[in-house]
């Protein structure tokens, strides 16, 4: 079954109109949305999936985030408690009379991956999937974002993404329960983050959750952690100490992670 691709990308391009291309958040979330696309087909490349797969993938990397324009329409934020974008985005394009997702895929044979993986690719703990090919799509898709997510953290402004400066953001200390993930290798609970510092730890802390050998391997070639970690100035010296521990103790895991491939 071919995938067109080019199509959905056009009807994706209609979609936005709906929305203020100049908003700087609406601005990151269209970025971001072709990053992930990039990052898809670099890592399905590498993973060296069929032709199919790999439009699969780049096709749930272009709807991901869908539900997050409506998000920062209606709330200006990104943050999770404000809408869970994920579960909304997966309900905006298959539920209705005409549901959406026939305005990017005519076929529905993919249905239930992509609604599953888009549904999922923003859950604390990737769970309850049993079909093998759903799961690697839903893999897929999580470190698609992640990827991505890491020239986020290095391109756009602190204050754009933390609500403060990078000089208000590097003040703090980390929080016991932040810490307490970071060292048991696992990404942070929103709940749980209470500083700037807390929030920049889980941007890195995240990174604990890659599926994949080859999404590890970008992310060396790129450096990706250490350059995340020292964007921030540490003020205070225990927080500094904490984050060289972090920086050192997450490459070690990325070490390992890409040993998994050969």
């Amino acid at each position: 079954m071919s995938i067109d691709f080019a199509g959905a990308r056009e009807a994706f391009e209609e979609y936005l109109n709906e929305y203020d291309r100049e908003d700087e958040k609406i601005k990151l979330k269209i970025v971001h949305t072709y990053g992930v696309i990039g990052c898809a087909r670099e890592i399905t490349r590498r993973m060296e999936l069929s032709q199919e797969d790999r439009e699969l993938a780049a096709i749930i990397a272009l709807l991901h985030d869908i539900g997050r324009f409506e998000q920062i329409k209606l709330f200006d934020s990104f943050q999770p408690d404000t809408m869970d974008h994920a579960a909304f985005g997966a309900k905006l394009l298959f539920e209705g009379e005409k549901p959406m997702i026939r305005r990017f895929v005519r076929e529905d044979c993919f249905d239930e991956i992509i609604h599953t993986a888009i549904a999922k690719h923003s859950d604390f703990k990737l769970e309850g999937i049993a079909d093998k090919r759903t799961l690697l799509h839903a893999k897929l898709i999580r470190d698609a974002d992640k990827l991505d997510n890491c020239r986020v953290k290095l391109v756009e402004s602190v204050e754009t993404m933390l609500g403060m400066d990078k000089e208000a953001a590097g003040k703090g200390k980390i929080s016991p329960k932040v810490w307490e993930s970071c060292m048991k290798k696992e990404s942070v609970l929103s709940a749980d983050r209470q500083t700037g510092v807390d929030y920049w730890v889980s941007y890195v802390a995240q990174y604990y959750d890659v599926n994949f050998p080859e999404t590890w391997e970008i992310i060396k070639e790129k450096n990706y952690v250490r350059r995340i970690v020292e964007r921030l100035h540490y003020k205070d010296p225990e927080t500094f100490q904490k984050m060289e521990q972090l920086t050192a103790e997450m490459e070690a895991y990325m070490e390992s992670e890409i040993c998994r491939k050969v």
